[in-house]
């Protein structure tokens, strides 16, 4: 299957941000950010990229695809941990250069590949003029 002509190009401005088509802004590199929550709590989840073929497959199949920047290749999340995200919701950005994928999560209910639930597991603090990361 072919994904270079799935979404249509970005029209004008107000196509772009008033109208009823998906048409995403793949950057340069193909891919679209991605923020996934939990579809009840709300809680961010993780940040991942898409391409065409992952956002077709998570249209098609109701499960979250991915492209691992890392691995240079096409991710179903939960594929080997058990940790599959079904898709409640999808949401685009004004401008169509993000997506918001409202997520169910299967298994221990974790996303981060380093057991926990949520990615982002630490925050910021300044101290004495200095930034450092602290586990919440």
């Amino acid at each position: 299957m072919s994904f270079s002509n799935l979404f249509p190009p970005p029209g004008s401005k107000t196509e772009l941000e008033e109208g009823s088509i998906l048409s995403p802004r793949f950057g340069a590199d193909g891919l679209v950010a991605c923020v996934t929550m939990d579809a009840v709590t709300g809680e961010i989840l993780m940040v991942a990229h898409m391409n065409q073929e992952a956002l077709a497959k998570t249209l098609e199949t109701g499960e979250a695809w991915y492209w691992s920047r890392s691995r240079g290749e096409l991710w179903h999340k939960g594929a080997t941990s058990g940790q599959v995200q079904t898709v409640l919701e999808i949401r685009v950005d004004c401008d169509q250069d993000a997506l918001l994928l409202k997520v169910k999560v299967a298994g221990d209910g974790g996303c981060c590949h380093t057991g926990r639930r949520s990615c982002f597991y630490r925050k910021v603090e300044i101290s004495a003029g200095a930034a450092r990361l602290v586990i919440d």
